[in-house]
């Protein structure tokens, strides 16, 4: 199966990037767009069930479809958890608007695909939690 064309692009373009340094910069660059889930739809304190499993910067993930699309709201409780961000926002972008079935394409090991084989154990884990919850939702809705 294959991934949606805008996250396809994204992975398809970091996948080229064999600088590291230039790789973080992008990844940074993501996790500054990110925009917490906004509180007047989601508030405090957020549901146990949509904590991301094994992330160390305590991050909630919420997926709906509006209008047939996929539609995420994350939240990141570290303002140090600039993966968990950046990852947030990678699916977001590369997500919205597809349908359901979109999310069953992504493949644990995007993560790797993005972020390189240089994250530790404990990062890589939470971020792949991520993407691991976002598809379980999906596949509920």
């Amino acid at each position: 199966m294959s991934l949606p064309p805008k996250l396809a692009d994204f992975v398809e373009t970091m996948e080229l990037i064999t600088d590291r340094q230039e790789r973080i910069q992008i990844l940074v660059d993501t996790a500054k767009s990110f925009r917490q889930a906004p509180a007047d739809r989601i508030s405090k304190p957020y549901p146990e069930e949509n904590r991301v499993p094994g992330c160390e910067s305590e991050a909630f993930a919420w997926t709906s479809l509006e209008r047939g699309g996929l539609v995420f709201e994350f939240a990141v409780e570290n303002p140090q958890g600039i993966s968990a961000m950046a990852m947030a926002e990678i699916l977001r972008e590369g997500l919205m608007g597809e349908p359901a079935s979109a999310a069953e394409s992504v493949p644990d090991d995007i993560v790797y695909r993005i972020f390189g084989k240089e994250l530790s154990m404990g990062k890589s884990m939470g971020l792949m939690g991520m993407v691991q919850l976002i598809k379980a939702q999906a596949r509920r809705l």
